[in-house]
């Protein structure tokens, strides 16, 4: 009997996981890295979710989404924890697909070893005239620091696709950051395909004036 062999645990060298807490990854639960949700949407159905992730503990959240033809996925995601959190995304669209995504990584931390909150997506389009709209924002403060990895596929089937993906970090503090990796890998000649990213520090006349 051939006894499968556990994967081996992620570190930042590796490139999907350059900007993680490799301290927290070194404490996860080798189940966990190796656990993912499956979510099929029958053709032509839609659904929405709203999901609140974070503890005080190292957290690791894996979904992966097949969106039928004609489907229509909705998440929108609040990453907040105070401690390594990571949510993990990957989509695959059928022909007329909709993926919609909205993610917030958010918080503050101690003034030494801050938690990272991060937001990794793969859309894959794979049918035709599939759309998918991602829009992250990251908001942070103290040592934190908030990560988007996004990347969108469109394979030689996916002729008429529509995706984008859109970024914008906030840092309120000195000593908080964000980090951004926008992609895009296209093998169609027909496609509309746009991904931005910005990151910037809270305007100090703007925050007088707020406040």
């Amino acid at each position: 009997m051939t006894v499968a062999q556990p994967s081996p645990r992620p570190t930042t060298r590796d490139e999907g996981w350059r900007y993680a807490d490799g301290a927290a990854l070194a404490r996860l639960d080798p189940a966990e890295l190796a656990a993912w949700k499956d979510i099929a949407l029958a053709p032509g159905e839609v659904r929405r979710h709203h999901m609140t992730v974070g503890g005080s503990a190292p957290e690791l959240h894996r979904i992966r989404l097949d969106v039928a033809a004609g489907a229509r996925a909705e998440l929108f995601v609040l990453v907040a924890g105070q401690d390594y959190t990571r949510l993990e995304i990957a989509v695959q669209l059928g022909a007329g697909a909709h993926f919609e995504f909205g993610g917030v990584t958010i918080g503050g931390g101690p003034v030494t070893g801050g938690p990272v909150r991060e937001i990794v997506t793969r859309v894959v389009h794979t049918g035709a005239a599939a759309s998918s709209h991602q829009v992250v924002r990251g908001v942070h403060w103290g040592q934190a620091t908030g990560n988007f990895l996004g990347r969108v596929d469109v394979t030689r089937t996916g002729q008429q696709t529509d995706a984008a993906q859109d970024y914008k970090g906030l840092l309120l503090e000195a000593g908080a950051s964000c980090n951004a990796r926008p992609e895009l890998e296209i093998f169609a000649d027909d496609v509309k395909c746009a991904h931005g990213a910005a990151i910037g520090q809270l305007d100090q006349a703007a925050a007088f004036y707020m406040a």
